[in-house]
């Protein structure tokens, strides 16, 4: 029961968050992101609570399409409440992306791979 409790918290800070970073559609006309689709399919993976968990197919094909440095510019104090910089960095770079070393996303550095 915990976990259902818990699993619907972050589920609806994920769902708030998309919405301000919707709100801002020259950015994400920018960003040609489609933040929808990007936590639908890749929330699992991508979540601050629990392990790495490696992306599925669906995932991937979603995040081919992200500019992720682009979309790193988005990252506030609360998206990196809910959502961890790592893993999206590891779940891009195990879906093929070449993400750079001192990329920073949110308050998040990439390290080398």
């Amino acid at each position: 029961m915990a976990i259902a409790n818990f699993r619907c918290l972050v589920l609806a800070m994920l769902m708030a968050t998309i919405i301000l970073i919707s709100g801002n559609h020259q950015v994400s006309a920018q960003c040609q992101a489609s933040i929808p689709s990007l936590s639908s399919q890749c929330l699992s993976s991508v979540q601050r609570f629990g392990p790495k968990i490696p992306p599925s197919a669906e995932c991937c094909a979603v995040v081919k399409g992200v500019d992720i440095p682009c979309v790193c510019k988005l990252v506030t104090g609360i998206v990196e409440f809910i959502i961890s910089m790592e893993k999206v960095v590891y779940v891009g770079r195990s879906c093929g992306l070449t993400i750079q070393p001192g990329t920073i996303c949110g308050s998040y550095t990439v390290p080398p791979s």
